[in-house]
């Protein structure tokens, strides 16, 4: 034995199942380094024998606001998660900015962070006629659903906004590098 190091495992400062540097995606790395907002669409599943499914939710950092009359919304989402089956058989959804408060919030929702009970069991929720919404959002958006396209490995959202909520004004999170980060105040 080799005293040099200490007994038992040794944990990695790195991820060892990280794909090698040479062979990352260089576009991958570039989208990486463009910091973007960090939000949450939410949708309620479809409609059966006059009952609603339950919610569906999921963490999404490429979404785009476009001023107008009405406004517009686009984002890329995953054409086989559960949000994009109950968006697009409800027709709309809604869609927060998180903040500095909601991390663990956007990771449980990314896959990243253990849910028991489901995603929505943990903290408190306001019931909207678009999805639920976390409550302490610093604002959320209803939107109707007005097509999707496959983009890249992703699908092109396309929506309208039919209404706007401001509550608090907080720093939103944002996602970084892989991580995310605050902005100053």
């Amino acid at each position: 034995m080799n005293r040099a190091e200490p007994p038992g495992g040794q944990i990695h400062h790195t991820d060892p199942f990280a794909t090698p540097e040479p062979h990352r995606s260089p576009v991958r790395r570039f989208r990486g380094r463009v910091p973007a907002a960090v939000t949450l669409w939410t949708a309620y599943g479809p409609t059966t024998i006059g009952e609603t499914a339950g919610p569906a939710g999921l963490t999404v950092s490429s979404t785009l606001v476009a001023d107008g009359e009405p406004g517009r919304l686009i984002g890329l989402l995953d054409e086989e998660s559960e949000l994009w089956a109950a968006a697009s058989a409800s027709g709309r959804f809604a869609v927060t900015v998180l903040g500095a408060a909601h991390r663990q919030l956007a990771d449980r929702f990314a896959g990243l962070f253990p849910a028991p009970g489901g995603l929505f069991a943990a903290g408190e929720w306001s019931r909207t006629p678009y999805g639920p919404v976390p409550a302490g959002a610093g604002g959320w958006a209803g939107c109707r659903l007005d097509g999707a396209r496959e983009y890249g490995w992703a699908l092109l959202v396309e929506a309208t906004i039919e209404t706007v909520d401001l509550s608090d004004e907080a720093p939103p999170l944002v996602h970084h590098r892989g991580r995310y980060r605050e902005l100053a105040g």
